[in-house]
């Protein structure tokens, strides 16, 4: 007979073995696979200086602050290049890589001969160097086509622009302001084509689109003409123009003065060839919601209204719980006193805060026993996933370590060396650096006690908790990491990471607990002052609509969405310009937004003296819908839940949204403080703080973890300017 624990044995062999032989092919391969592909004939060969461009001052905070006036002439003739250094974000940065010919425009024009930027071919002859980019301005031609509800946009040369008849016609303009490619969208007549400033078909109203994505700058980025015109279809038939920029996508920079700087110069373009629109709606998701939210608190003239899809409010903030991600795993797969306890993964959402599913697949689950075989652990399958991984994955080492850039080969050996990539590098001229000229970071988790709500509500041990806290750790400084081994036997889509949660670069406990990280105080106060922290203050009209997500383990949470509303409230004392729109993943609200946006804006042109909350519609209201498009819920209270301490109303019982791991500490769902006011373990004992746990008993062992003490979430951001 064949009992269960005998099939258990040998299936737990076999993925042994099996992981063994993985484990050493990886690792051969890892050692002498070479690292560079064809691409490496396009690295750039050298660092240019910056320019010496001013900054502003922030004080109190950037929004506060008159911008300069235009310097560069506009608009921008045909044939010539747009302003190349930006007006007031700070000076270019470098190295910086030209994907012009990513975006189907050609090559950039040579703007050196000293081996600054990307080599310029004349057929095999090199013909000098481009280090900014640009690209002379020009019009294109295009339809659209649909099939089966999807559209595709097809390219005319002139001659068969002017001879179209059957399907709608859209000249598009391209070129590049502060080195990034813009793009402007007009619908026209046949009757149009060759006149520039053709804009008979055009309703007036302006769509400004933001693109999303994980960037840490030096990269021009990829705008094609075809994808800004099919993500905004529908509204473009509807006779709206578009506009957009590379510099707008966040995966090329989280800069928010540079993408307000270039937005700015964009809309001016347009301005400057067709008029003022009636209204410029922003459209964007994920970081191209975050990049409305801030656009719209830091300056004025740029939107009118914003539409954020599966939007956060800041990036900042989110790295504050992001980067705990890769703590916790690493936690759970190396350092658990008991890590059969931890493979049941709805337990480790009591501790992540975002959502986890039990016997949810992993897509590189193979690479948990290849590390923990590598490191001396018993290797074993991940019989679950979370959000924290499927969502996250490698964001610790993109972002957070200075050693580590990119998996494409974008720049020469030497580049790479020089250069420090991380998302504090991008923003080091508003962060500072520190001695060896790393950008300053805001991260900080020093008090932080994870776990702390599960123990309080009974679902983990104090012995848990200690446990957690004791050796969690944090990430060391940047001047200590280490580049991730990564192999790349099947190219830089499958990377294979022999360094799994970036374990190398965490603080490990020797003789008291793992180290925490202190953050920078002075990066922090910049943070806020030049507008990469969204404190709430904006008075546009704003329908903030995602996908229900939860159940995919997808990074694009819905709480984050109520951090939004509840920095609005905690600015304004209210939200009313804030309506929430969820639905479920197969319905698109996006036309129905733009429609009921419409509306709003409408209203507030004629009726200039009412704020944008006095002028809403009544029937645009936070509201949840069904597969099929139909309401399920509208009203006010709807979404009430955890989030507001109020009983939970109808959209959040039908989706229900998760938390952070800072939440699950014991935070506030704002999600906006950097560094906490500490109080010592026998405060946080005497305000309750363990209860229903007799914590007196563990006395010397929070001592021991928590050398510095606790978080004090009701205390002030330290991080905060005092007048803001």
């Amino acid at each position: 007979m064949i009992t269960a624990e005998v099939v258990m044995g040998k299936k737990t062999g076999f993925i042994f073995l099996i992981t063994l032989i993985l484990g050493a092919i990886l690792v051969a391969v890892f050692r002498y696979y070479p690292h560079h592909d064809e691409a490496s004939t396009r690295q750039i060969n050298a660092i240019a200086q910056p320019n010496a461009n001013t900054l502003l001052n922030f004080t109190p905070h950037v929004s506060n602050v008159p911008r300069p006036a235009e310097s560069f002439e506009f608009p921008i003739a045909l044939g010539e290049t747009g302003p190349v250094t930006n007006l007031y974000s700070g000076p270019n940065q470098y190295p910086f890589f030209c994907m012009t010919q990513e975006s189907e425009l050609g090559q950039p024009l040579v703007d050196n001969q000293q081996g600054l930027g990307i080599p310029i071919y004349n057929g095999e002859q090199v013909i000098g160097y481009s280090k900014d980019c640009s690209l002379p301005s020009q019009l294109l031609y295009f339809t659209l086509i649909e099939q089966d509800g999807n559209f595709s946009a097809v390219r005319l040369d002139e001659e068969a622009a002017r001879s179209h008849h059957s399907s709608p016609l859209f000249r598009v303009e391209q070129g590049t302001i502060n080195r990034f490619i813009y793009t402007l969208v007009m619908p026209i007549s046949r009757q149009e084509v060759g006149n520039r400033q053709g804009q008979s078909q055009w309703n007036k109203k302006l769509i400004y689109q933001f693109n999303g994505g994980s960037g840490i700058g030096y990269r021009q980025g990829r705008q094609k003409a075809t994808r800004v015109m099919t993500r905004q279809a529908q509204q473009l038939l509807d006779g709206y123009a578009v506009i957009s920029s590379s510099g707008n996508k966040t995966s090329y920079t989280y800069n928010m003065l540079l993408a307000e700087d270039t937005a700015r110069r964009v809309k001016r373009q347009f301005v400057s060839l067709y008029g003022e629109p009636l209204y410029t709606v922003g459209i964007g998701g994920s970081g191209g919601g975050l990049a409305q939210y801030l656009i719209g608190q830091n300056s004025q003239g740029i939107l009118d209204g914003l539409i954020p899809l599966y939007s956060y409010p800041d990036m900042i903030t989110q790295t504050t719980y992001a980067l705990d991600c890769d703590l916790l795993n690493n936690y759970f797969t190396f350092r658990a006193d008991n890590p059969k306890a931890w493979r049941d993964w709805e337990r480790r959402r009591l501790i992540e805060g975002l959502n986890a599913i039990n016997e949810f697949p992993q897509k590189a689950g193979f690479l948990q026993p290849l590390n923990q075989l590598m490191a001396g652990f018993a290797p074993s399958f991940p019989d679950g996933n979370s959000e924290c991984i499927n969502g996250y994955f490698g964001l610790s080492a993109f972002i957070n370590n200075p050693r580590q850039g990119f998996l494409r080969p974008f720049f020469s050996d030497e580049v790479i060396a020089q250069t420090h990539w991380s998302y504090w590098q991008d923003l080091k001229h508003i962060f500072g650096t520190d001695e060896q000229g790393f950008g300053q970071s805001t991260w900080d988790n020093v008090g932080v006690q994870y776990g702390l709500n599960a123990l309080r509500e009974g679902h983990i041990s104090f012995e848990e908790f200690i446990h957690i806290n004791h050796h969690i750790g944090g990430w060391k400084p940047q001047s200590e990491m280490r580049q991730e081994e990564i192999a790349l036997p099947l190219g830089t889509r499958i990377p294979i990471w022999l360094t799994l949660w970036g374990n190398h670069n965490i603080t490990k406990a020797s003789d008291g607990p793992a180290s925490r990280h202190s953050g920078s105080i002075p990066a922090m106060e910049q943070a806020y002052r030049s507008g990469q922290v969204f404190i709430g203050k904006v008075d546009l009209p704003i329908i903030d609509a995602r996908h229900y997500l939860e159940n995919e383990l997808d990074m694009h949470h819905m709480s984050a969405s109520f951090y939004s509303r509840v920095r609005i409230a905690q600015h304004k004392g209210h939200s009313d310009n804030h309506v929430i729109w969820v639905a479920h993943k197969n319905h698109n609200p996006t036309t129905k937004a733009f429609a009921a946006m419409d509306d709003w804006l409408l209203a507030m042109r004629q009726n200039p003296q009412l704020s944008a909350a006095a002028a809403k519609p009544v029937s645009i209201q936070d509201t949840c819908f069904n597969e099929d498009g139909s309401i399920y819920a509208t009203g006010s209270r709807v979404f009430d839940g955890q989030w507001n301490d109020k009983p939970q109303g109808q959209c959040q019982s039908r989706f229900p949204m998760f938390s952070t791991s800072r939440i699950q500490a014991g935070g506030g769902w704002g999600g906006d403080l950097f560094k906490c006011t500490l109080v010592s373990v026998d405060t946080a004992i005497e305000k309750g703080w363990y209860l229903p746990f007799n914590a007196h008993a563990h006395m010397d062992t929070l001592k021991a973890t928590f050398p510095d003490g606790v978080c004090d979430y009701s205390g002030r951001d330290l991080g905060r300017p005092s007048d803001l």
